[in-house]
């Protein structure tokens, strides 16, 4: 969809996790629900609303795949190249053709090798991950001398794993060793409720040599993982603190191609930037071609309103992810969720609308995905979706909430058409 020469000021914001269900401990409201958000509420009586499936009915997706849905990509004509590569690409690992890239989790196993925690308490800084990849990179050793393996930490328990084969390519028909998710046609999706709480063996997915030869590789690297961190002095000191060990890494979504998209500036025919600080934003925004604008941390929510405001005269688009919500969801603590939600309401949206207060700007919030506090995983349900500003019709929803978007005029759509929604909802009179 190119637009024509129409001036377009829009904020794309997508709310990592943010859907949720009912809560006990919320005296049966969502997050959204029980929040006091007067800044998102005010977006809302300027706009309307509506619900989004962000790729699938019936899919339980990752960040990746969702968001590249919610900017208008959808994957249906091939398979996707898998989060693996698309966190190498924002970490700035050397990817080529032929390479095998996975995202990883640095977990916590028992002596029964059962899985205790997917992320090691979600509490691993930068040392204790550098520390961890350091000892893996330079004691991990390969029958085959033409390969190499990169293991280079993201942010907090993530990291990425690059296999590189010097004389022949690597194949991505492979499976996890996280239980946790599955892979459809390339895509990683959450399972609710694993079958087993143990490292899964990688198998290969076809009969080629380069998928069977990639899953003897994935699992040497498992167990040669396992046993060099299994006394490793960082622990130690973990656990003196009272933290779990880090003494396994579980991986998925493998990938061994570079995706081939669109530039999303070519694709809606204006300049797009990004405001975003995860390695997987980082990576979908080069494959995109979006200027990455200056963010700080991910939890620099006033900054990331200020870089906002500040480059809108320079773009049609700034796209920015917001983390916070998907974390508490995941650890299942739906007050701290909403303390979440209310404090990016108060440091985000609050300083957001005070600086385009009077601007024609259509401001969009929405989610990647839904993370309930109650299922502690992503899971299928859809997520709320807001179109608000001066060029947009208003309907009667008056706060940013699941039930809100359920009865707002615009209805459901999918991932795939919000961006062409919403500028199909801006008035030009």
């Amino acid at each position: 969809m190119v637009l024509s020469d129409k001036r377009i000021t829009m904020v794309y914001i997508l709310l990592d996790g943010v859907g949720d269900l009912p809560s006990p401990k919320l005296d049966g409201l969502t997050p959204l629900e029980a929040s006091i958000t007067p800044a998102m509420d005010t977006f809302t009586r300027n706009g309307c609303m509506g619900e989004v499936i962000t790729v699938g009915k019936g899919i339980a997706p990752q960040s990746d795949i969702a968001v590249f849905n919610m900017l208008g990509y959808d994957f249906k004509d091939e398979a996707y190249v898998g989060r693996g590569v698309i966190e190498s690409i924002g970490c700035g690992i050397d990817f080529r053709k032929g390479d095998l890239a996975l995202r990883g989790n640095f977990a916590t196993i028992g002596d029964d090798m059962q899985i205790v925690d997917r992320r090691a308490g979600r509490n691993i800084s930068l040392e204790e991950a550098k520390a961890y990849c350091d000892t893996l990179t330079n004691n991990i050793r390969f029958s085959d001398p033409n390969i190499s393996v990169v293991i280079k930490p993201a942010i907090g328990h993530r990291l990425v794993v690059r296999f590189r084969h010097n004389k022949l390519e690597l194949s991505e028909k492979v499976t996890n060793t996280d239980p946790a998710y599955i892979k459809v046609n390339g895509i990683g999706v959450a399972i609710s409720s694993p079958n087993t709480r143990s490292i899964a063996e990688c198998q290969p997915l076809d009969n080629t040599s380069e998928a069977k030869n990639s899953s003897l590789l994935i699992n040497d690297f498992s167990q040669q993982t396992i046993s060099l961190l299994r006394k490793h002095p960082m622990n130690l000191r973990r656990i003196r603190e009272g933290k779990k060990s880090v003494n396994c890494i579980l991986l998925r979504d493998a990938g061994n191609r570079f995706p081939e998209l669109q530039p999303i500036g070519v694709k809606y025919g204006m300049p797009v930037a990004s405001v975003v600080d995860m390695p997987v934003e980082i990576g979908i925004s080069r494959v995109l071609n979006m200027a990455i604008l200056e963010t700080g941390k991910p939890t620099d929510y006033e900054k990331k309103a200020r870089i906002i405001s500040e480059n809108l005269p320079m773009y049609g688009l700034i796209y920015t992810h917001i983390k916070g919500p998907d974390e508490y969801g995941h650890d299942g603590d739906s007050i701290g969720k909403k303390r979440n939600i209310e404090e990016i309401d108060r440091s985000f949206f609050t300083q957001l609308l005070n600086r385009i207060n009077g601007r024609e700007v259509t401001v969009v919030i929405s989610a990647d995905h839904s993370t309930p506090c109650t299922k502690q995983a992503h899971t299928e349900d859809l997520v709320p979706l807001l179109i608000s500003g001066n060029k947009v019709r208003k309907d009667l929803t008056e706060r940013f909430t699941e039930k809100d978007g359920a009865k707002g005029s615009i209805g459901i759509v999918y991932g795939k058409d919000v961006l062409k929604t919403a500028l199909g909802l801006i008035s030009y009179i």
